[in-house]
C-alpha cells in the first residue's frame, strides 16, 4: 500500500515512515508544487480531515493527514490547533516565565482518505507532559527540546533517540492507532 502524506516536513514524514513499516506501507512527502492547505478550522479533526482530502484529491491516491496541537493548561489550552502558527518554543517559553503550573499534552489527529470515496479513518493519540523552563536536548524538531512526557524517563522528546520517541509520542500512539484501524493483527510486532 502506498499512502501520499499531507506534509513535506522531513522529521514527520521520516517518524511517519518508520511507523508504518510493520505493514509495509509506502509513504511519499507531499508532491512539490501542491499548494499548501489552509489551516482555517477550529479543531485538529478538521485541519487534518481538510489536508487529506485536498492531497487525495489532487493525487488520486490513498492520503494521509496529521494535525498536532500542544495545549498548555495555564495558557488555556493555548497555542493548541495554532500550534504550528504561534511561535514556537521560543515565544512559549517568554510566555511561560514566571508560572509554575507547567502541565501540557501534546493531541495527534491522523486522517486517512481513500479516493474510492471509503469512510475516512480517524484515529488520536494524546502525550501528557510538562514544559521546561529552558530547551534540552538537539534531536526531534517544532517543540520537543521544551516537552518531556508524562510516559517518560525525564528527558524531553529532543533528548530522545527517535525509537524511544516514537514509543510514547502522541504521533506514534495515533500512528499505532491507524495500525490497529488498518490491520490489528499487526499490533505489537
Amino acid at each position: 500500500m502506498r499512502l501520499v502524506l499531507a506534509t513535506q516536513n522531513p522529521g514527520k514524514v521520516a517518524e511517519i515512515s518508520d511507523l508504518l513499516s510493520p505493514l509495509e506501507i509506502e509513504v511519499e512527502s507531499r508532491p512539490e508544487g501542491l499548494p499548501d492547505t489552509i489551516e482555517d478550522l477550529d479543531t485538529l479533526e478538521g485541519n487534518a480531515a481538510k489536508k487529506a482530502r485536498e492531497v487525495c484529491e489532487a493525487t488520486g491516491e490513498p492520503a494521509l493527514a496529521d494535525d498536532t496541537g500542544l495545549f498548555v493548561d495555564a495558557l488555556d489550552g493555548a497555542p493548541g490547533v495554532r500550534t504550528a502558527r504561534y511561535g514556537g518554543w521560543r515565544r512559549l517559553l517568554r510566555e511561560m516565565i514566571g508560572i509554575s503550573r507547567r502541565s501540557a499534552r501534546f493531541r495527534t489527529v491522523l486522517v486517512l482518505t481513500h479516493p474510492d470515496g471509503r469512510d475516512d479513518v480517524v484515529v488520536e493519540g494524546v502525550a501528557e507532559g510538562t514544559l521546561t523552563a529552558e530547551p534540552c536536548g538537539e534531536g526531534g524538531f517544532g517543540y520537543d527540546p521544551v516537552f518531556v512526557p508524562t510516559a517518560g524517563d525525564g528527558r524531553t522528546f529532543a533528548e530522545m533517540s527517535k525509537v524511544e520517541k516514537n514509543a510514547i509520542s502522541h504521533r506514534g500512539l495515533a500512528l499505532r492507532a491507524l495500525l490497529e484501524a488498518l490491520d490489528p493483527e499487526s499490533v505489537g510486532r
